[in-house]
């Protein structure tokens, strides 16, 4: 029997940014896990993605260890293996 890799997935966005709520959208309608941090509520998470990232804006992904600017969804689809 094989196990299926399961992704690291974290979400960094905010509850008023439309954008990090699609993103959520569409990695729940994928069946993905992961974890949402609102970086409006957590200012440690918030200045450790500005570090990593290099931005301010949001959504933030970070998927098994790669950083994702935005609803980029070619690059979410393409680490991630989905396939339209």
């Amino acid at each position: 029997m094989t196990e299926e890799k399961q992704n690291k997935i974290k979400v960094y966005g905010a509850k008023v940014c439309p954008y990090c709520v699609s993103l959520k959208e569409y990695l729940d309608e994928k069946g993905f896990k992961f974890e949402y941090i609102d970086v409006g509520e957590d200012e440690k998470e918030a200045k450790y993605i500005i570090e990593k990232s290099g931005q301010r804006g949001i959504p933030v992904s970070e998927i098994d260890g790669e950083i994702i600017i935005g609803f980029d969804k070619v690059k979410i689809d393409k680490l991630l293996g989905i396939k339209e």
